[in-house]
């Protein structure tokens, strides 16, 4: 009897592991948020975020209480020499949490490891020519983001995002975004949306401003975005992002 009864208790311990996982996570979420936010890091997003103070009392403490979780549950890794300390964990989760503000959040799920490289760190990138041939050529990259658990930064380029607010470009925003934009699979420009919205009249306003830039990048015409938005639905989901949250803070 009881090797009948065993793979049936399994089962349900399973299934009830399952059910409740997502309870417990947010309990424990829940606790880390509950937990009085450092002095320290708040001098160091005072500091780093020249908007902070002017953002509503309720979205700074929305901020720094998603700033707890996210570093509580994201491992930071330091490259090419770079030392981990209390501003490049802050500096980065504040700019990676603007995009959650608002909104149900899963704190980037996908996300495990944030690399950090003291500047522009180079890349090899393989492509094919028109004769078909390969190619390998080397790129410098301010960031990258990855699909299964990594984003990549350059520091200097992350301190002048955050301490340029107002020119539509910062490398954290942008690399999240496509965090956002990877949740549900490969980046498409599509991120998951919230309840009550709209996926067709996302795509259609989607796509003819993406065309729209698209064209401005053939002609030269000069547009609010960067022409990197251009290359592809992604790219274009990211440099709408850096703009849109660059330029609503500043006018809060």
């Amino acid at each position: 009897m009881l090797s009948y009864l065993l793979p049936i208790l399994i089962g349900v311990v399973l299934i009830a592991y399952s059910a409740g996982k997502p309870y417990w996570r947010e309990y424990q979420r829940n606790q880390i948020r509950s937990k009085p936010f450092k002095k320290i890091w708040r001098k160091i997003i005072q500091q780093r975020m020249p908007y902070f103070k002017q953002m509503p009392v309720d979205l700074q403490l929305q901020l720094k209480q998603h700033i707890q979780v996210f570093l509580a549950e994201k491992n930071f890794i330091g490259c090419n020499g770079v030392k981990i300390t209390d501003e490049i964990k802050i500096t980065v989760a504040a700019q990676a949490c603007l995009l959650l503000l608002n909104r149900k959040v899963d704190y980037y799920p996908k996300l495990q490891t944030i690399l950090v490289y003291p500047r522009a760190f180079i890349k090899e990138q393989q492509s094919v020519n028109a004769d078909g041939v390969q190619q390998v050529r080397k790129v410098a990259l301010s960031g990258e983001s990855w699909g299964f658990g990594k984003v990549i930064l350059s520091w200097q380029d992350t301190l002048d995002g955050a301490n340029t607010p107002d020119d539509g470009r910062n490398v954290v925003i942008h690399e999240f975004a496509h965090q956002l934009d990877q949740e549900n699979g490969q980046a498409n420009g599509a991120p998951i949306l919230e309840k009550g919205q709209n996926y067709k009249s996302w795509s259609d306003v989607f796509s003819l401003q993406f065309e729209k830039l698209q064209k401005q990048a053939k002609t030269g015409k000069s547009s609010l975005f960067d022409y990197y938005g251009a290359t592809n639905p992604a790219e274009f989901f990211a440099v709408t992002s850096e703009v849109f949250f660059e330029l609503s803070l500043i006018h809060i």
